[in-house]
C-alpha cells in the first residue's frame, strides 16, 4: 500500500522537476516580403516612363522589406507560486497573425504548464495564485521551456480586448507560476 502511495505521489507531484531545466531561444517569426510588382510583369507592353531614355535599363523592383512587428500589449511577470521573471509581448505580424512573445523567461520547471491568456487581475503575492481560471481564458498551449524566447501562436479569433493578463498556469494544481498584466 506504501509502494502505491509512493508511486501517485511521485506521479502527481514529480519531484525531479526541481532539478530540471530546459531553455527555448526563437526568433520574432518573420512574414515573406512583399515584392513590388515591376513593369516587366505586366501582360501588356506598356511605354517606358518618361524619364526612361532608350539607352537606359530598366530593372525589376527589388523586393520590400518585410513590416516589422507591432507591439499590441506588454508586461513584465510577476512570481506567483514559484519566483519567476521576463517580458511577456502581443505582437502583430505583417501577415495580420498574432503571437503571444515571452522574453527573457526564467521560471521553475513543472507538471502540465500551459500559457494562457486571462480576464483575471494580476495580484501579487498568495492571493493572486488561483485567481485565472475564475473567469475567461484562452490557453496558448503548453509552456514550451521554463528559460528562454518563446513564441505562442494566438487564434485569429481571439478578441485581444476581452483579457487583460498572462498566465504560466499549473493545470496539475491549478496555480499561477507567474503573470503580467497587459498594458497596450
Amino acid at each position: 500500500m506504501a509502494a502505491i502511495a509512493l508511486g501517485v505521489g511521485l506521479y502527481l507531484f514529480q519531484p525531479w522537476r526541481i532539478f530540471t531545466s530546459s531553455t527555448v531561444t526563437e526568433d520574432i517569426p518573420a512574414a515573406a516580403p512583399l515584392a513590388i510588382p515591376s513593369q516587366e510583369s505586366t501582360a501588356e507592353p506598356s511605354a517606358p516612363p518618361a524619364s526612361a531614355t532608350p539607352s537606359e535599363p530598366t530593372t525589376p523592383s527589388e523586393p520590400a522589406a518585410p513590416a516589422a512587428p507591432r507591439e499590441l500589449a506588454t508586461g513584465q511577470l510577476i512570481s506567483h507560486e514559484h519566483a519567476s521573471s521576463g517580458t511577456v509581448r502581443i505582437l502583430e505580424l505583417a501577415d495580420g497573425s498574432r503571437i503571444l512573445r515571452l522574453e527573457g523567461l526564467d521560471t521553475s520547471d513543472g507538471p502540465d504548464l500551459k500559457v494562457w491568456l486571462s480576464d483575471a487581475p494580476v495580484i501579487e503575492g498568495v492571493a493572486g495564485w488561483h485567481v485565472f481560471d475564475d473567469g475567461a481564458y484562452l490557453d496558448l498551449g503548453a509552456l514550451k521551456a521554463n528559460k528562454g524566447d518563446q513564441n505562442y501562436e494566438i487564434p485569429a479569433a481571439a478578441v485581444l480586448g476581452d483579457y487583460t493578463s498572462v498566465s504560466i498556469w499549473c493545470a496539475r494544481f491549478a496555480v499561477s507560476f507567474a503573470a503580467a498584466e497587459l498594458n497596450a
